[in-house]
């Protein structure tokens, strides 16, 4: 396999029932990279993401990450392969504080430590207040998690994704619901992490996909349209006929 590829997804296809939500789809993510999905409202942008992020197993086809075929592994396997993944709705612990959600997250990974244990906590906290100082809200440690706003809540959620460490990142709408200047908080953030690891994301905002991808890959109607540099989507006809033409 080639080396600078990371991910690869070959004849990707997804059915539900009589309904063919992603069909035969095959296109390489480059290591190191950040990359953007795009495409229409019903383009199969989340079944995609879904398949890669091993939520629900694809109907043919197969998903190879670092040449190793992942197709239909539960996803608990993921995060110890080094994959991480942060939905579109924020899954937190609301009523724990923020450093303690990260410090949980950390735990997950150190057999070693009883999960509840005051050894556990000393250890970890710093290594947690790393990762909260990394996405932006480490003044916010003590609060408890649903005292967040918005954005700093899907920024939190980054963080315990992050503290599996991954060397692949998948984002799915990271900037949804977002007011301006939490969108733009959040397009730095994305732009930091992605000088250390390979970033995937699914995302509607044209002018944020255009201004930070390295590539952007376009679905419609389940089907692969165009893959390339942003110039190249930009310039492409097809993706300006049933796509960025509307916007």
């Amino acid at each position: 396999m080639d080396a600078d590829i990371i991910l690869r997804t070959e004849s990707l296809t997804r059915r539900f029932g009589g309904f063919t939500a992603l069909k035969d789809v095959s296109v390489a993510f480059e290591r190191g990279k950040l990359t953007s999905i795009i495409g229409p409202n019903g383009a199969g942008k989340s079944t995609f993401f879904n398949i890669l992020s091993g939520s629900f197993p694809p109907s043919a086809g197969r998903v190879l990450f670092d040449g190793v075929d992942v197709s239909g592994m539960r996803q608990h396997h993921f995060p110890r392969m080094g994959v991480a993944k942060s939905f579109q709705i924020t899954n937190i612990f609301p009523a724990f504080s923020v450093l303690e959600n990260v410090r949980i997250a950390l735990q997950a990974k150190v057999a070693r430590l009883d999960f509840w244990s005051r050894r556990a906590a000393l250890e970890l906290a710093g290594p947690a207040r790393e990762l909260l100082q990394l996405v932006g809200i480490a003044a916010h440690a003590a609060r408890p998690a649903r005292e967040l706003a918005h954005g700093q809540q899907r920024a939190l959620e980054i963080a315990i994704a992050l503290a599996a460490d991954p060397t692949l990142l998948l984002m799915d709408e990271p900037t949804a619901g977002m007011s301006p200047e939490e969108t733009r908080s959040m397009m730095d953030l994305i732009q930091r992490l992605a000088q250390e690891r390979t970033v995937i994301l699914v995302e509607h905002k044209m002018k944020m996909v255009m201004g930070i991808s390295d590539r952007v890959v376009v679905l419609h109607h389940g089907e692969l349209l165009a893959a390339g540099t942003p110039a190249d989507i930009r310039a492409n006809a097809e993706v300006k006929r049933v796509y960025l033409g509307r916007h």
